[in-house]
């Protein structure tokens, strides 16, 4: 059912430093909320570089701040402008604050960084908080090691904030697969305002044409690194597997993912040219479709591409990263705990003779419909319904102040 909240706003944030994950689901949530809320308007401020790549539904638009990136060493620097980092973070704080002081949002949305980064939307938070907005901190299910997380949290002095600044605390998950605050020093205030969602259910595009290759008219694994920044481990691991054994019952469709770093890209598109049931794409915008044909996936368990696994039930490998964070690791570990996935653990191992077994065993296995976890994906249907009450209660205020 569509309700109609005329003139209301959301303003979401989402730094981005690094792959698809955080503007995939902030995109997610917005296009949610514009179909559940008729006259609501929902304004994205981003720091992806191929936020322009993606289609946008009506009344969901973005602002574009400069871009950084993180270095290996954990530093970041500029992405596209050569200033010093000092500069571009000032701009980025500059137009988040002004681009939230115009659109006058009634309820501000921010992923995952308590306080944006290095601390960019403390001054936006408190503006907005003064002016009687309502702010929420939205959380995927897991954001690290406990250890490493609280020692971020200490460091950026986070919990202050979490009491002060923000009125709830949305985890996109369910507690019976991970607590992404377990083992945070924080008060019981602010554990109270944590609501658990579920996870975010994902739909295929209502329109649009796809470039693709022929390939995905016939039954294919979809292997995918998300983003692709980190996700060479991946791919020459699947690709060794189909090097060893050129006749594997199902083809593969690879997609390498646009910040794959051009060298690897292309040392990865000529191994697969003299593979015969190997295809590569470098980047779909709608690799939900892609995943929607498969007959299974092969991924690195990223939030996002867990929820598309979900959603669209397919049964899947998952090959997590465990560095800079271990959060692919702990959602996988759990996720094939509880039967929805296998995980396939390249610290334990990446012998080529285990991702072939996997690969063979791949129809065989259960999609994660097969196991019952009651909300499991109720994500966005409770955001609708906690962003409504937000709205609700703000225009009774508003109501009761001019009367």
């Amino acid at each position: 059912m569509t309700s109609r909240v005329d003139g209301a706003r959301v303003l979401v944030y989402s730094h981005d430093t690094f792959g698809l994950g955080h503007l995939r689901r902030c995109r997610a949530i917005a296009h949610s909320m514009v179909e559940a809320y008729k006259g609501l308007s929902v304004l994205i401020l981003s720091g992806s570089p191929i936020i322009g790549s993606f289609d946008f539904r009506a009344r969901v638009d973005f602002v574009r701040i400069p871009g950084v990136i993180k270095l290996h060493n954990g530093e970041y620097t500029s992405l596209g402008l050569h200033i010093d980092l000092e500069q571009t973070l000032a701009m980025r704080a500059s137009i988040i604050q002004h681009t939230a002081s115009i659109f006058a949002p009634d309820v501000f949305l921010v992923d995952k960084e308590p306080l944006g980064l290095k601390g960019e939307v403390r001054d936006t938070l408190a503006m907005l908080k003064a002016r009687g907005t309502t702010c929420i901190l939205g959380l995927r299910d897991v954001m690290d090691e406990p250890l490493l997380l609280r020692r971020e949290w200490e460091r950026k002095k986070v919990a202050p904030a979490l009491e002060r600044l923000y009125d709830e605390i949305w985890v996109y998950g369910l507690p019976q697969i991970a607590d992404p605050l377990q083992g945070i020093e924080i008060s019981d205030a602010a554990r109270q305002k944590m609501v658990y969602t579920g996870y975010l259910p994902r739909w295929l595009p209502q329109s649009g044409e796809l470039n693709v290759p022929a390939l995905v008219q016939a039954p294919y694994v979809l292997v995918t690194p998300g983003g692709g920044g980190d996700g060479a481990t991946l791919i020459d691991w699947v690709l060794r597997a189909y090097e060893a054994v050129p006749n594997l019952p199902q083809r593969a469709l690879v997609v390498l993912g646009p910040f794959m770093p051009p060298a690897e890209q292309r040392a990865f598109q000529d191994r697969i040219e003299c593979l015969d049931n190997v295809e590569v794409l470098t980047f779909d915008a709608h690799v939900e479709v892609l995943m929607a044909r498969a007959s299974g996936v092969v991924a690195m368990g990223g939030y996002n591409t867990f929820c598309e696994i979900l959603s669209l039930d397919k049964p899947a490998i998952l090959v997590p990263r465990s560095r800079p964070r271990r959060e692919q690791l702990i959602r996988a570990t759990r996720a094939q705990d509880l039967g929805l996935v296998r995980m396939l653990d390249p610290d334990a191992g990446s012998s080529v003779e285990l991702m072939i077994e996997a690969l063979r065993g791949l129809p065989a296995q259960k999609p994660p419909s097969q196991v019952c976890v009651p909300g499991l994906l109720d994500g966005l249907d409770k955001v609708n319904r906690l962003v409504g009450q937000h709205l609700g209660e703000r225009a009774a205020r508003a109501q009761t102040s001019f009367a």
